[in-house]
């Protein structure tokens, strides 16, 4: 019997280290040590063996499997190993390679700016408020004091949808929508994006952002507005900035004005970014007209009130010193990354 284990076992190792493939390990494993394998088949035949013996025997049985299975075991992990030093052979990965590197976006220029503007005005109490792009005459035109033939509709060359319904050429159109609400008083921004009939260059577009300031409360007046916009000045450019009031026209606002700041580069001496005046146009701005109180519901005699316009495009080509609005649109990477 002793002799029987012996070759069993030489058999089984020499059939081992032949093998070359997992799958081929494995069917040698079968044929040794499986439910009818040569091992098994010794197991089975010890009801012919004296008692006596039976237990030697089924010594010897288990060392011959112990054996067969730690050579199974190191050939199969030997062979994994030489498998993935292959793998590895054939995969090999430069370390030396720059990384790919994951672009990660971030705000755009007219994004930075507005939200600068908003935290300003909401420092000092106002609330944001948005409407329509798409609008009504009524809301765009007529409850702004500029009815149907006005030369100010000439100067907005407008995109109409039908007689009645245009793309907004101004986001004062959300004033009158909320002096209509007749909630008082009434403290607010509204931010938007506006459509004209420009021709492209480099200060216009015929769609860009505007932001429009309104205030009506009892006994406002021009000083608060004045107040307001040099507050708003000094946060945005600088404390060193100082402001000035030119009288202008404006359908919706009687007395009107154009604000310009001292420029930021030069401190109001002079330079090619104001182009040697000392002074940079920001806004318009004036107290509401009492037809527009009127045509919104709010009583005129009790109540008076401000507005203000701002083009958001021209905030942002100010303070990030960008000469050409197109800048802003066009997705050059290389400028954005710059922000």
């Amino acid at each position: 019997m002793n002799e029987k284990l012996n070759a069993i076992k030489e058999e089984a190792l020499r059939q081992i280290h032949a093998a070359d493939t997992p799958d081929r390990l494995n069917e040698v494993r079968i044929a040794f040590l499986g439910k009818k394998g040569e091992l098994t088949a010794v197991l089975k035949g010890m009801k012919d063996v004296d008692p006596k013996d039976r237990p030697l025997i089924g010594q010897m049985v288990n060392e011959t499997r112990a054996q067969i299975e730690l050579a199974l075991e190191e050939t199969k992990k030997g062979m994994e190993r030489a498998l993935q030093e292959a793998k590895l052979k054939e995969e090999v990965i430069d370390v030396t390679l720059p990384a790919k590197k994951n672009n990660v976006g971030h705000r755009h220029p007219n994004t930075i700016a507005l939200e600068e503007v908003e935290r300003i005005f909401i420092g000092m109490g106002y609330e944001v408020v948005e409407g329509p792009e798409i609008e009504y005459d009524a809301y765009n035109f007529e409850k702004l004091n500029i009815p149907k033939g006005h030369p100010a509709r000439d100067e907005q060359d407008t995109f109409y949808i039908s007689d009645n319904i245009l793309l907004r050429t101004q986001t004062s159109s959300v004033q009158a929508r909320i002096m209509e609400q007749g909630k008082l008083p009434i403290r607010v921004i509204s931010p938007g994006r506006v459509f004209r009939s420009d021709e492209v260059d480099a200060t216009h577009s015929p769609s860009f952002y505007q932001i429009e300031g309104l205030v009506v409360d009892k006994n406002i007046t021009f000083a608060d507005l004045k107040g307001t916009l040099e507050v708003f000045a000094k946060e945005l450019f600088g404390e060193n900035t100082r402001t000035k009031f030119r009288p202008h026209h404006f359908p919706f606002t009687e007395p009107s004005a154009e604000v310009d700041v001292s420029c930021f580069k030069c401190g109001g001496k002079g330079c090619r970014f104001c182009k040697g005046e000392g002074w940079i146009e920001i806004l318009g701005c004036g107290m509401v007209h009492p037809h527009v109180f009127e045509m919104c519901g709010i009583d005129p005699k009790e109540y008076t009130g401000f507005a203000f316009g701002v083009g958001l495009e021209r905030i942002a080509l100010l303070k990030y010193e960008i000469d050409d609005m197109r800048l802003l649109y066009e997705n050059d990477m290389r400028f954005l990354k710059q922000f």
